[in-house]
């Protein structure tokens, strides 16, 4: 299933959802990777849940040993200032430093002592060395085991332990749940619960996850007033460079997704060629991904839209990406796991986004960041909406011209 969405082969798309289902039922842990689950059409909030449980329940009894073993107790001394510790191996050019980079600047270092407990690569680019600026002190724990690692958070005295990486890539649950910290919170890098007992929070807002979901989240919802994903006030947007530059035609309206390939589905790619049909001179602008391309240039012919009216963007670095960005005219979310880091991205670039909010934690986020930015009538309500919507502006100047009006003058001012 993870190859064939990555690559966008979606021939049997359709038996997906009762496939993971019915892996859900078996209760296979080792078959139910939880992040996977986030994108499947259909499952709910409280099959994420489920789906968390299921992957972590063996590790967490095989855990159960050493936890009593190690037997961490916490005095919670009186001190100045609260010690934070936030695990990552994203401290460098990853979209988790990019969001949250400002964020650790602003702490109020009279009351917070903040620690990096790191096991990722060692970039030395500039972002890996702002970050490591921010914190009191940068543990690198990429050669710890995870007992070791808990014991320096541990040792350490931290009292709130801030996992950035959930079930993502490169994840080390391990030390989370050895429980080496009083508090631990569940933050950013994973939208969705971590199940079990494994964090006591997940910072998260109020149109995210609303309070009638939490049964469907482990952890007790910490909420930000307006939205959970912070955005810093002074990210560098580079040139603005002309279409012709990033293969993009002079004239024509251009839909853009720049979400991963997985987060595709064959339901939106109906919506986008039906736009494309209804908007002559129009491209679709996505994400470059060799793996995906040739799929979804033949998958646009079955219907009926000639190939080349996908222009694939190629990596740039954060500051140029920015200042492309600036050439789209609509971004076309996906679902039911939609944009998240590419949602914000697109607004702080000026690119009015429209979404269609599901019932899940990765269905909710562009939503969340377009009531922040005070444009939640971009928010379908569903995905004949979602078309109507964004054929509206792509075919009404004036409505797409006050809608970026709006963005620019609230960019800056949203909180």
């Amino acid at each position: 299933m993870s190859r064939s969405r990555d690559m966008c082969e979606w021939d049997d798309f359709s038996v997906s959802t009762s496939r993971m289902r019915g892996l859900l039922a078996e209760g296979e842990p080792d078959s139910l990777p939880p992040f996977r689950c986030l994108s499947i059409p259909g499952i709910t909030a409280h099959e994420h849940r489920l789906c968390s449980e299921l992957w972590v329940r063996d590790r967490i009894a095989a855990s159960l040993p050493q936890r009593r073993e190690l037997a961490f107790r916490f005095s919670l001394p009186e001190r100045a200032r609260i010690r934070i510790g936030y695990l990552s191996n994203d401290f460098h050019d990853h979209a988790t430093s990019h969001l949250l980079i400002e964020t650790l600047e602003a702490h109020d270092r009279s009351r917070f002592e903040l620690h990096a407990f790191s096991f990722g690569e060692d970039s030395g680019g500039g972002m890996r060395q702002r970050v490591c600026k921010t914190f009191d002190a940068f543990h690198d724990i990429t050669e710890h085991t995870d007992i070791e690692a808990a014991r320096a958070i541990h040792r350490t005295g931290i009292d709130i332990l801030v996992d950035l990486k959930g079930y993502t890539r490169g994840c080390r649950t391990g030390i989370m749940m050895l429980h080496p910290a009083p508090v631990q919170v569940n933050y950013l890098g994973y939208p969705g619960t971590m199940g079990a007992d494994i964090c006591d929070y997940i910072i998260t807002d109020p149109f995210t996850t609303p309070l009638a979901s939490a049964s469907a989240y482990s952890e007790s919802f910490a909420y930000m007033p307006h939205s959970y994903q912070p955005h810093g006030r002074n990210s560098a947007i580079g040139r603005r460079p002309p279409r012709a530059e990033l293969g993009l035609p002079d004239t024509g309206l251009v839909f853009c997704c720049f979400n991963q390939t997985f987060k595709l589905t064959p339901a939106h790619f109906d919506i986008w060629c039906r736009l494309l049909e209804a908007t002559p001179g129009s491209v679709l602008w996505l994400r470059a991904d060799e793996r995906a391309e040739g799929n979804l240039r033949g998958e646009a012919l079955r219907r009926g839209i000639l190939p080349d009216r996908l222009v694939f963007a190629p990596y740039m670095p954060q500051a140029e990406h920015l200042g492309r960005l600036q050439n789209a005219d609509i971004v076309l979310d996906t679902a039911p796991y939609g944009a998240h880091t590419t949602a914000s991205d697109a607004l702080w670039a000026g690119v009015p986004v429209i979404t269609h909010a599901g019932s899940t934690f990765p269905s909710r986020v562009a939503g969340s960041l377009l009531h922040a930015v005070g444009l939640p009538e971009l928010i379908a309500r569903d995905e004949q909406d979602y078309f109507s919507l964004a054929l509206t502006l792509a075919t009404q100047p004036g409505r797409l011209a006050a809608c970026k009006a709006k963005l620019s003058r609230n960019r800056m001012a949203a909180p």
